[in-house]
């Protein structure tokens, strides 16, 4: 379940939108934009991974996406606290805390964040 930088870039796109067509993802991207062939050979071989679908309309294919955004950000944060902390939660949790200067405002929320979850277990 991976996608190139680009595809990641055209999901993200198509995952605001959450349906588009060809014009609207073309649209999106800052200048210079890409070619149209060049988005269509993206969403071909992002649709052969199954994470794009389409409509068919005339000659206009509307496309949505497979999956959810969370479903493949969590995939990539199990996949790095697997391969660089152990596979261990606490290892990833104790880097993230420490190490990205959160402030203490910051980590109280976090905390309260995770108190919900522990209730919600």
């Amino acid at each position: 379940m991976k996608l190139s930088a680009s595809e990641e870039q055209l999901m993200n796109y198509l995952w605001k939108m959450e349906k588009a067509f060809m014009k609207d993802l073309l649209h999106a991207y800052p200048d210079p934009k890409p070619a149209t062939t060049t988005v269509a050979t993206l969403l071909k071989r992002m649709t052969a991974k199954n994470f794009v679908a389409y409509k068919t309309y005339g000659n206009s294919r509307e496309y949505y996406p497979l999956i959810k955004k969370n479903t493949y950000f969590g995939y990539h944060v199990k996949g790095l606290i697997r391969n660089f902390f152990d596979g261990s939660p606490a290892k990833f949790a104790s880097f993230f805390t420490s190490e990205t200067g959160m402030t203490e405002d910051e980590l109280e929320d976090l905390k309260k964040l995770i108190d919900q979850q522990l209730k919600h277990k």
